[in-house]
Parts: C-alpha cells; sequence; structure tokens
C-alpha cells in the first residue's frame, strides 16, 4: 500500500515536470501566432470529433428504440419523447447537477459576460443530454450542442495554455466553425457562420485559425461519416428570370414564417419559464410534444427525412402513419396539413426545449423553411395553375427561414448551398434569404437565439463601442480606497478624515452598510477652518444623497451611460442599498480603451 502511495506520489512529480517543462519550451520556441495556430488544429480537430460522437449517438439510440417497436405498435413514438426528456432532466438535475445552457447563447453570453470562459462540464454534458433528446424523437436539432461541445473545448484548451482574453475568445470562435463545420459538412458556411453570428469582430490574422479550424473540422467529419451531402439535392429545374417576382414574394412570407417562429417560440419559453417545478414542466412539455407527434408524425426527431423528401418534391411524409391517410392525394387536405406542420413545429420545438430538453435551431429551421417553400409553390401550382418549381422553392425557403430566424443571411445563402450541393441556384437563395431577413428585421429586432440576452443586457453585438462594453466586468471597475465616514460622525471627525485623505469624496454608511450619502470637500471647504462647528455639526448635516447611483447589476453601458448623462467623474456603486465603492469616469475609460487595442491589434 506504502509503495503504490509513492508510486503515485512520484508520477505526479514526473507529470507536473513534463508540464512545466513543456510550458517553458513553449514560451521559448512558440510565438503567440504560432501557438494560435497550432491550437486552431486541435480545437477544429476535437470539436468535429464532439460532432461526430452526438451524431452517432442519436444513429444508435434510434436504431435501439425502433427494434422495441413491433409492427403496429407506431403509437409508441407518441412515448418516446417524454421518455428522452425524462431521462434527460433526470441526468441534468442529478449527475451533471449544473444546467446545459442551450449551445449558441451560451457561447455568446460566455463571450460577453464571461471572459470566454465555460464550465468543463460542457465536454460532455451537451453531448449526452441533445443525444437523449433528439435520439428519442425530441424535435430539435444537433448543430447547437455540437457547437457548445466545441466552445467549451477551445474554452478549456485556453486556460491550460493560459491565453488572455482575446486568444480565448478566437478559440471559441474556432472551435464553433469547425463543430458547425462538422455537423453540417459545410466549411465556409461555418466560418461565415463565426463571424456573423458568434459576433467576433476580428481582425485579418483571425482569419486563418477559422479557415483551419473550419478544414479540420470537416476532414474529422469526412473520415468517419464521409463526403456526401447532407441533404442531397438535384437542380431538375433551372432559375428562370421571370420567376424572379415569385422569389422575392416568396422571401416576404418566409420572413413573415420567421417572425411567427421567433415571437411563438419566445411566449411558449415564458409561458415554462413561469412553472417552477422541474417535473410539471417535464410532464407539460412530454403530453404536448406526444400529442403534436400524434397529430403530425413527421414532428418526430430532427426531421433529416423529412427535408431530404422536400428537396425532391415529395410529401407523403404528411400522410403516413396517420389517422388521415385516406385523404392522400387530395389538393386542399395537403395544402392544409402544410399549414398545419409550419404552425406546429416551432411549438414542438419550443416545448421540448420548455420541458428540459436540450438541442439546436438550426434543423427546426430548415424544416419549417422546406415546408414554407412547398406549402407556398404547391398554393401557387394547385390553386393559380403557375408552374414553378417546388424543389426549388423548398431549397430556397430554407435559406429564408435560416436568414430570418437566425439573422444571419450571409451564412444561410453559403449553408444551403453547400447543405445541399444546390449551387447553381445562388441567386434566387440570395434573393429569398436577404428579402426574409429584411421583413424579419421590420417586426423583431433580435435573432431567436439573442432575443433573451437583449431581454437582460447580456448581448454581445457588432458595433464595436458597445461589444466592448459589454465585455467590460463591473466589478473590476470598483474601487474602495475610498474614506468612510458614519451619519452620527462630527464635522471634527470629518476634518480629521480629510487631512489624511487622498479622495476629496468622503461616501456617509452605516454599521451595517447602507448607503447614505456623500460628502465632497469642495462643499465644505468653506467651513473647514471654523472649530466653533467641530463639536456641535454632524456628517448627516453636509452630506448629500447623488442623484446618480451605479446598480451592482447595471451593465457597463449603463454606467457609460449614467457617467454621460450625469457629468460626474466619480459615482457609488451600490447593491441592494449597501455601498461598495465607487467607479471613476477615468478608470472606465481607461479600461476601455485597453480593451479596444487588445482586440484591434493584428
Amino acid at each position: 500500500m506504502h509503495q503504490k502511495k509513492m508510486l503515485i506520489k512520484q508520477l505526479k512529480i514526473l507529470y507536473n515536470f513534463l508540464i512545466a517543462r513543456f510550458s517553458e519550451l513553449r514560451h521559448k520556441h512558440i510565438t503567440d501566432h504560432q501557438k494560435i495556430l497550432l491550437l486552431s488544429v486541435v480545437v477544429g480537430m476535437l470539436a468535429g470529433f464532439g460532432a461526430v460522437i452526438i451524431k452517432n449517438l442519436v444513429h444508435y439510440i434510434r436504431v435501439l428504440i425502433e427494434g422495441f417497436i413491433k409492427p403496429g405498435e407506431d403509437y409508441l413514438y407518441i412515448l418516446f419523447p417524454l421518455v428522452g426528456l425524462s431521462i434527460t432532466v433526470l441526468f441534468i438535475k442529478y449527475i451533471n447537477r449544473n444546467p446545459v445552457r442551450h449551445g449558441i447563447p451560451g457561447v455568446l453570453y460566455a463571450i460577453g459576460k464571461k471572459k470566454g470562459r465555460i464550465k468543463t462540464h460542457n465536454l460532455y454534458s451537451s453531448i449526452i443530454s441533445s443525444a437523449l433528446t433528439v435520439g428519442f424523437g425530441g424535435s430539435v436539432g444537433l448543430e447547437g450542442p455540437a457547437i457548445a461541445t466545441g466552445a467549451a473545448i477551445g474554452s478549456s484548451l485556453g486556460k491550460w495554455f493560459h491565453l488572455n482574453q482575446k486568444q480565448i475568445t478566437l478559440l471559441l470562435g474556432c472551435a464553433c466553425a469547425g463543430a458547425m463545420s462538422a455537423i453540417f459538412k459545410a466549411p465556409i458556411a461555418a466560418v461565415i457562420f463565426a463571424l456573423e453570428v458568434i459576433m467576433l469582430d476580428l481582425t485579418m490574422s483571425a482569419i486563418v485559425p477559422l479557415l483551419i479550424s473550419s478544414a479540420t473540422g470537416v476532414l474529422t467529419s469526412y473520415f468517419f461519416m464521409g463526403q456526401n451531402y447532407l441533404y442531397a439535392f438535384a437542380v431538375n429545374d433551372a432559375f428562370k428570370l421571370t420567376q424572379i417576382g415569385w422569389y422575392l414574394i416568396f422571401g416576404i412570407f418566409t420572413g413573415l414564417c420567421a417572425v411567427y417562429f421567433t415571437k411563438m417560440y419566445n411566449l411558449i419559453s415564458e409561458a415554462f419559464d413561469k412553472i417552477a417545478n422541474v417535473f410539471v414542466r417535464l410532464l407539460t412539455g412530454g403530453l404536448l410534444l406526444g400529442l403534436a407527434i400524434f397529430i403530425v408524425p413527421s414532428l418526430f426527431g430532427e426531421g433529416y427525412e423529412v427535408i431530404n423528401s422536400s428537396l425532391r418534391g415529395q410529401y407523403g411524409y404528411l400522410f403516413d402513419g396517420t389517422f388521415y391517410s385516406g385523404l392522400s392525394g387530395n389538393f386542399w387536405a395537403t395544402l392544409f396539413l402544410f399549414f398545419i406542420l409550419l404552425l406546429l413545429k416551432v411549438i414542438a420545438t419550443s416545448v421540448t426545449f420548455g420541458s428540459g430538453g436540450v438541442g439546436g435551431m438550426f434543423a427546426p429551421s430548415l424544416f419549417s423553411g422546406a415546408i414554407a417553400g412547398l406549402f407556398f409553390s404547391q398554393a401557387l401550382r394547385g390553386g393559380a395553375g403557375i408552374d414553378i418549381s417546388m424543389s426549388n422553392f423548398a431549397l430556397t425557403g430554407m435559406a429564408g427561414m435560416i436568414a430570418a430566424v437566425i439573422h444571419a443571411p450571409l451564412t444561410a445563402v453559403f449553408l444551403i448551398a453547400e447543405l445541399t450541393g444546390g449551387y447553381h441556384l445562388f441567386l434566387p437563395l440570395i434573393l429569398v434569404a436577404t428579402t426574409s431577413y429584411a421583413t424579419a428585421r421590420i417586426f423583431v429586432s433580435n435573432s431567436v437565439y439573442t432575443i433573451q440576452l437583449a431581454k437582460r443586457g447580456e448581448l454581445m453585438t457588432h458595433h464595436k463601442d458597445k461589444a466592448v462594453l459589454m465585455m467590460l466586468q463591473l466589478q473590476d471597475l470598483i474601487e474602495s480606497d475610498f474614506n468612510i465616514l458614519r451619519p452620527l460622525d462630527t464635522m471634527g471627525r470629518l476634518i480629521e478624515t480629510i487631512r489624511h485623505a487622498h479622495r476629496n469624496i468622503f461616501p456617509v454608511v452605516e454599521e451595517d452598510g447602507t448607503f447614505r450619502g456623500l460628502i465632497k470637500l469642495d462643499d465644505v471647504r468653506h467651513i473647514m477652518f471654523d472649530r466653533e462647528m467641530y463639536q456641535n455639526v454632524y456628517v448627516r448635516d453636509l452630506m448629500f444623497m447623488p442623484d446618480y447611483v451605479i446598480l451592482y447589476d447595471d451593465s457597463v453601458e449603463e454606467v457609460a451611460r449614467k457617467f454621460q448623462e450625469s457629468g460626474r467623474y466619480n459615482i457609488a456603486v451600490l447593491k441592494h442599498g449597501k455601498y461598495l465603492g465607487f467607479i471613476s469616469r477615468a478608470r472606465l475609460f481607461s479600461k476601455y480603451r485597453d480593451l479596444l487595442k487588445d482586440f484591434s491589434e493584428e
């Protein structure tokens, strides 16, 4: 036993020595730029591997549950989502014991408020919880959890190599690009996504690491899952200039569909947030999802097969395994079911999330876009006799929904082209994506990813000033070296404090920390030498309550606004009425300049 302990101790010493030696060599012989390039390869490969694991886990879970279903027992598909959601909630609550944030909003929050730091459990928790959710039929996608896993890898590597905030943020972008490139096999779209959605205001020197991570991510995916397109598409009907008007109208239609998608998701999410009990949320969401799948079975899972059928202009899935299969072939019944599916998809997605499931928004958006394209083209073909391609509109509808739901038109165009091989339809993809995005922006200013972050003041944007202010941490700006006075201190005590102080502002605070006001040196200068007042006048008689105070929950952008409006040089910081210190205008803008300079350097 003693020898075993000694061996373990020696191994630890050896490990620490090797790590120290490696760090020493790394600092001597590898520049920061070379380090980032090497790490971009590693993070791209690991993020890609994480995406492969998620995909395969979902596949094997699906194979497993299909083995339990005998002919005539298709009704079990209604119950499986509740089973998967239950296992997911139990895993998060009792095994993981940490909440699993939704992928992309979690990454945006980490960049904006946590200096790119992501908790270690995200290395595995998103993989397990999303595989259980989607594998058992949750109506969400896998790209969000893949990106969350990749980001956790990037953050962990950044901490292990002692990188600064800018470098960790870049690694997060590389990880997101690698994960998305692997999950969708779309390396160009993945780089654009990192710039457009993850909101990195990067210099040109950062583009190369992003490209490297994206390339290594997709190569990892190719190695394990082949090089075939995720959604196979054949251009059977060429784009005609005479149809430009219909594509523009369709762009407006998909934009309005995206507005419904975003608002309905937000409404249902808020409703579930009001349910305090985890298991009540689980039961409510699981039963609602089962009901939706009973009405429209094609809502089961991420909808990979449905999208592929839609891109071929086929829609037999609307009637397969339903109690209304006898209506197959009826034009009005088909149109009505497209409409119902368009309405129900976001509800199924929202209740999956609301009940505790983990997943992504890309797949539901792609699904809704394909259905919107079939609905629109079917209405024109059957209702007005206009000859347009159903598969082409299904394809462009996917781009329109991604552009408007995610607020990423460039990502949408390149993603759909790479996903499907539909490069020959680049112009209609651009027309629909940009029109859809412009339409949606009229009604919703934030994407489905950022709407909650924006409400909480935690959203980092491409506006450089706001982005830098967002990345500053309020607690890092607070100065506490001010001499504190009590309300019942005499003026003599005040004068004695002034003699030894190096500040010209004095906070007045109760014994329990409650802030009562301020005394400014300039306000008492004219009575400082009147000794008759030293014992008869108290601090409470001289203090005043300032018009502006900073609350500990204020964003740094709000702090900057208060300085601008008040013209003050120092403002007190309070937390629940208790005094914490001051923030000075000079310190705020000095920190701002330092961070802006750091993120603007090549």
